[in-house]
């Protein structure tokens, strides 16, 4: 596993803000159980391009693990919207779930 994660900051260190690139590495990051990283490179997606809208769901359900469900709420709620924008409809159900299991 640290071999694609070396293999991600070296291609990152070129093209710093690929959304794709920090998303797969924030994905490496969770499955390491290093919530810390992953959250900022979620975070960072986020501020970079919003409509990068596979970062909601995965951020979203970061936060719930780590016991943030009012951080999470918002973040479903962004994300649909940028969903609906994009005309994702998967991805806006997707959300949509998430958001309603934590709501409801």
């Amino acid at each position: 596993m640290s071999d694609r994660i070396e293999r991600l900051k070296t291609f990152l260190k070129e093209t710093p803000n690929d959304c794709f690139l920090n998303h797969a590495l924030a994905l490496e990051y969770v499955k390491l159980g290093d919530e810390t990283a992953a959250r900022n490179l979620f975070e960072h997606n986020l501020a970079t391009d919003a409509g990068y809208i596979a970062t909601y769901y995965h951020l979203g359900k970061l936060l719930e693990r780590l016991g943030l469900p009012q951080d999470a709420i918002p973040v479903y709620e962004k994300g649909m919207e940028a969903a609906k924008a994009g005309k994702d409809m998967h991805t806006y159900n997707e959300l949509q779930g998430a958001y309603e299991d934590l709501v409801y």
